[in-house]
């Protein structure tokens, strides 16, 4: 088996109606299906929920939860606020930018643009807490076929010693000159 592709990732929010019309004012996600169940299909447990989907462009389906009677969502307490993010590829730098401008004109504070040298991307967070990133693929052919060439031997080593491996470290080096 080959997996086609995900059909839906699915998060937790507070506010269904309020996620819907964030996801639809801020990233322009059409809102594609709801459904609501007074118990979980897959366990049968009596557990009220609102479920919505919203279309994430090409098939990728971004879905939430709604559960009311369910204690406030957490986070991992020991997972850095920065790790656990959900990424939307945009077409262009100038989409990045306008959608930086739209972002802070509505009050959403935004990082970046950040270089990460094969792309550039912004981050913000949702009305629930989800740290999002829009990033631009800026990189050459020649960058990616680099690091395709290494990428085994950077998991190997990473396994091995738990310290980064400096296969790639080309792309950061330049960015670290042009700071200096």
């Amino acid at each position: 088996m080959k997996i086609d592709r995900i059909h839906h990732v699915a998060y937790r929010c507070r506010d269904a109606k309020e996620t819907v019309e964030w996801y639809r004012r801020h990233l322009n996600m059409e809102f594609v299906l709801a459904i609501a169940e007074d118990r979980v299909p897959s366990t049968g447990a009596p557990d009220p929920y609102m479920h919505v989907f919203m279309d994430a462009g090409h098939g990728n389906v971004l879905a939430f939860f709604e559960l009311p009677h369910s204690p406030a969502q957490g986070k991992d307490p020991n997972t850095p606020e920065w790790v656990q993010h959900i990424a939307f590829k945009v077409d262009s730098l100038e989409d990045l930018e306008e959608t930086k401008a739209r972002l802070v004109a509505a009050g959403v504070p935004v990082v970046g643009p950040t270089d990460h040298t094969i792309f550039r991307s912004i981050y913000f967070f949702d009305p629930n807490g989800h740290r999002l990133e829009l990033a631009v693929d800026v990189g050459t052919p020649d960058q990616y076929r680099r690091l395709d060439e290494v990428k085994w031997e950077m998991l190997e080593e990473w396994s091995r010693t738990r310290r980064a491996p400096r296969h790639a470290a080309w792309m950061h080096e330049k960015a670290t000159a042009e700071s200096a």
